[in-house]
């Protein structure tokens, strides 16, 4: 164990935290692990099947209509603009409190209730009541990662950012599949244990993924360094907004990260799109039954577990860059595969290369900021707060434009082919981005 100690500003007082130690580490992974059920049950494989076969085709909201698919796309769109509006302010409030902790506490609190919640939606009667939770467990999930991402460089050496950032979506990845396999079977074989059919299979599923999510962040809870507070003030409710506005002036000053942010934004918009719409496409499109789409999500989760590891490997060996433009290409090659798809053999394919990429750009793309970040500027929390606004940006503006166009044509395909055109523009600016190399140790 790495027994150096950093000093971290956090404005009134200094938070001494040991650097490099397993146990803070493990730690910080267990959280990936615990709230990765959301991402994977209720984001990806279960809940946007369920939706789109339990509530109308066509569902209407005052003179407006729209397709069920384009109505969840439109509430993951509204999830991520409450939470990047609200994600400075909070930010901030953590930053001069010093209570990283007590909102990471806050919003598994708020995400791992609604999953709960969502065992009471059974079908358009519930349907606003589902809705609502959804976005609420969105919210939850979306909130507590500004803070859980700004520990990272807080707890580890620079050389490790690659490494430990791969541990965490590693965890992920084994822990949701480990719950999504006994939903699956809970689904698939429901008489086997005394379940009335599929249904109330998946709506435990959703009961359990609550459970998970909280029961296993207790963990990280117990073991991160604890926060040390400072009186409240009104100036705090001030301080994010404030502390965005002092980032973003910084930002403009250092091309490589607006160049990376820039691209960061388009090529998140496209791949955040694809996790949670992915399923969707698969019901609708071509027809997948709820066993299948777990089916694909399973294939792509495992790959995913293999993919983040051999592209940071990749991005130690060769560099973060030509590794992230690597999976870029995947990308585009993915959406226009999907778009040209019609049977069901070659969308599992593709289910594959998602994986392949899927994890890997998420964890370099956190690493590579961290790279980013100015070595004596320890303010990292506004600088996560920064990214962190980028990123759910990213996913309003992707699902947005997925959903705008999906309900404009009737066709899903022609939504899948626009977000080709956001990874091409993701290319260029990361291709003008210059990140330097670390060689870990370990």
């Amino acid at each position: 164990m790495d027994e150096t100690i950093t000093l971290v500003s956090q404005k009134q007082f200094m938070i001494p935290i040991a650097l490099n130690n397993k146990k803070t580490i493990k730690a910080w992974a267990i959280f990936d692990w615990a709230n990765s059920a959301y991402a994977l049950v209720i984001s990806t494989a279960i809940f946007p099947g369920y939706f789109e076969e339990y509530t109308p085709k066509e569902i209407s909201i005052g003179p407006m209509n729209f397709s069920n698919s384009a109505l969840y796309s439109f509430a993951v769109s509204f999830s991520y603009i409450v939470i990047a509006c609200l994600s400075p302010l909070l930010s901030g409030i953590a930053d001069y409190s010093g209570r990283r902790k007590y909102f990471l506490k806050a919003f598994t609190l708020i995400g791992s209730l609604a999953c709960i919640t969502l065992y009471f939606f059974k079908g358009e009667p519930q349907l606003w009541l589902g809705t609502s939770a959804f976005i609420l467990a969105t919210i939850g999930f979306a909130g507590s990662l500004v803070f859980y991402d700004s520990y990272l460089p807080l707890i580890v050496t620079e050389d490790q950012y690659n490494r430990v950032s791969a541990k965490g979506f590693t965890y992920g990845y084994v822990g949701s599949v480990i719950l999504l396999v006994g939903i699956l079977l809970m689904i698939l074989y429901p008489a086997t244990f005394g379940l009335a059919d599929s249904q109330i299979g998946a709506r435990i599923g959703f009961l359990l993924v609550g459970i998970w999510w909280l029961g296993f962040a207790q963990y990280t809870f117990r073991h991160m360094p604890p926060d040390q507070v400072n009186l409240f003030s009104k100036d705090m409710i001030k301080n994010g907004y404030r502390e965005i506005r002092g980032a973003f002036e910084r930002i403009k000053k250092i091309p490589d990260i607006r160049n990376f942010l820039t691209a960061f934004f388009f090529y998140s918009a496209g791949v955040q799109t694809i996790i949670y719409l992915a399923t969707v496409f698969a019901k609708k499109e071509l027809g997948f039954a709820v066993g299948e789409l777990v089916m694909l999500v399973l294939i792509l989760q495992l790959v995913a577990i293999g993919g983040a590891q051999a592209f940071s490997v990749l991005g130690n060996k060769k560099g973060n860059k030509i590794s992230i433009l690597t999976m870029i290409i995947i990308w585009i090659i993915i959406c226009l595969a999907a778009y040209f798809t019609y049977d069901k053999l070659t969308f599992y394919i593709i289910a594959g290369f998602v994986g392949l990429v899927m994890g890997g750009i998420q964890s370099l793309s956190r690493a590579s900021y961290s790279m980013l970040i100015p070595e004596k500027d320890h303010d990292t929390t506004s600088y996560f707060s920064f990214y962190d606004v980028v990123y759910k940006s990213a996913i309003v503006g992707g699902t947005f434009i997925f959903g705008l166009v999906d309900n404009i044509t009737n066709n899903m395909r022609y939504s899948v082919l626009t977000l080709a055109f956001l990874f091409v523009i993701g290319f260029y600016f990361m291709s003008k981005t210059k990140i330097k190399r670390t060689v870990s140790t370990i």
